[in-house]
């Protein structure tokens, strides 16, 4: 009798479980008009007008629907309602439910508004109980100010996430956005990019193939292969970080900023760039290159910043600290250097150095003009210096407080002394050894060169001048005061723009 009553107690609770589980029957509410399909003998009901069903917390209205009620399933047609909760809202012309699976299938003008999205498409499937909807056949999302399209689409109610895939387009009034595949979660309207991504604007044009929008805050981070485009420059790097509200960016490794118009090229490990003033800082590794009338000039610094003159629409280059450049026909360093692109002049500060042919010019401060990539001219102020070697022990030097210095093909040819001039130059016979020096001084001197070899100097102002035998004058009388070769520290290649001692 005991084991009787406990196999009935096993057997009550297996059918009170599984009475819990089994899905609830679709409930008809309304209609007014009822029929039965004889020839299902009365298993299959068609209703008419003003329909409604209810199936757990859904409600679902249409103008007319078949009632399968053995297999819990039903039809609906024409002016298609379903209402989840307080905010979802499904709309459709035909209506195909599974009260088993709780699957809608919705098809032709489907309308899906959950708060302040509306997607539409022709085609609709919801399922109630994961609250996933997927379309297959295209449809659109439209929230506030944005509209997007696609191929593929999934809204995860729950969630509020909207997942799209194939021929993605956002659009919005300040942008557009084209992408294989887009995940935009709608309660902090932010979008998530994966795969090649295209973002167009006003300002500029984004590229990446990873990364994620804030539309609500227009913060944004592009990764992979990503690239800022914009009417006269080009940004790229490993990830790029963009705020279109204030116009602030940066991008972190392999950055290369790219100037089309002035064939400027800054590649660096860290950038940040302002679209509001069009300025442009980089740093870690920072190198510039320059396409210069067939050759290249390349500059390396602790950092390098540009601007934009808005009026002429050129760029100016600041490079500090540490400023080395490397070019075939001049090299140099210093501790900071301006390059106006305007002007195409260069201004080098804080014990500069120019190596130029076989001389070596030093002075406070350097000024370059240059004319289709070479040197044109030269002005350098306070404690202006020349140097050539003779040999391996002895220099012929220029100093005076100031020079001015022209070029022709690259090469030095004209010096202008002006104020304490002084010159140390050795006479050799060709084919015979050094044998004498000439030292010479003059308040302003012109000096002529040719093959770096001094061909006339010319004393504007009180002149005094000796030759002297070598062998009459002591080592330290062979150079000028402050003489200080800085050969070791000439760049031969470009990696060597990047060793500063």
């Amino acid at each position: 009798m005991r084991k009787l009553l406990f196999i009935l107690l096993i057997v009550n609770c297996q059918l009170s479980i599984f009475a819990q589980d089994a899905p609830r029957k679709i409930e008809l509410l309304h209609a007014n008009e009822l029929q039965y399909d004889e020839r299902q003998t009365g298993k299959v009901r068609r209703l008419l007008g003003d329909v409604q069903f209810k199936h757990d917390d859904a409600l679902m209205f249409c103008d007319s629907a078949w009632l399968y009620s053995e297999t819990n399933t039903m039809d609906a047609f024409s002016r298609v309602h379903i209402n989840q909760g307080d905010t979802l809202n499904l709309y459709g012309d035909k209506l195909n439910y599974n009260g088993n699976t709780k699957v809608a299938v919705v098809t032709s003008n489907v309308v899906l508004i959950d708060k302040e999205i509306k997607l539409t498409t022709d085609r609709l499937t919801y399922d109630r109980a994961t609250g996933v909807s997927n379309y297959t056949t295209g449809g659109k999302i439209v929230q506030k100010e944005d509209t997007l399209t696609s191929v593929f689409g999934y809204y995860y109610s729950g969630e509020k996430m909207l997942h799209f895939r194939k021929n993605v387009v956002l659009l919005n009034p300040k942008y557009t956005i084209n992408c294989d595949t887009l995940k935009y979660k709608t309660t902090t309207e932010v979008a998530y990019f994966l795969g090649p991504t295209v973002i167009v604007s006003d300002e500029n044009t984004i590229y990446c193939e990873n990364g994620w929008y804030d539309t609500r805050n227009d913060v944004s981070q592009f990764n992979q292969h990503a690239k800022i485009t914009s009417k006269e420059q080009t940004i790229t790097g490993d990830s790029i970080y963009y705020d279109r509200a204030t116009g602030f960016g940066k991008a972190i490794n392999n950055i290369v900023v790219r100037d089309t118009v002035q064939e400027v090229v800054i590649n660096g490990n860290y950038g940040e760039f302002f679209r509001a003033d069009e300025k442009t800082i980089v740093t870690g590794k920072a190198l510039m290159k320059q396409n210069m009338d067939g050759d290249t000039l390349y500059l390396h610094a602790d950092t390098l910043k540009t601007t934009l003159d808005t009026i002429s629409d050129k760029r100016t280059l600041f490079a500090y600290h540490k400023a080395k450049f490397f070019k075939n026909d001049f090299q140099g360093m210093c501790d900071s250097l301006v390059y106006s692109y305007k002007d195409s002049a260069i201004s080098l500060f804080h014990l500069p150095v120019l190596w130029n042919d076989s001389n070596q010019l030093t002075a406070d401060t350097i000024f370059l003009q240059l004319a289709n990539g070479k040197i044109h001219e030269m002005k350098m102020r306070n404690i202006a210096f020349i140097i050539s070697s003779e040999d391996t022990t002895h220099y012929n030097q220029i100093k005076g407080k100031n020079m001015n210095g022209f070029f022709k093909d690259s090469k030095l040819y004209k010096v202008h002394v002006i104020g304490n001039g002084q010159t140390l130059y050795y006479a050799r016979e060709e084919g015979k050894p050094l044998e004498n020096v000439n030292k010479a001084e003059s308040s302003d001197l012109l000096i002529f060169i040719d093959s770096n070899k001094v061909e006339t100097i010319t004393f504007i102002n009180k002149p005094d001048a000796t030759l002297h035998p070598l062998k009459e004058l002591a080592v330290e009388e062979l150079v000028l005061k402050d003489f200080s070769w800085k050969v070791l520290l000439r760049p031969k290649k470009i990696e060597d723009i990047f060793k500063w001692q």
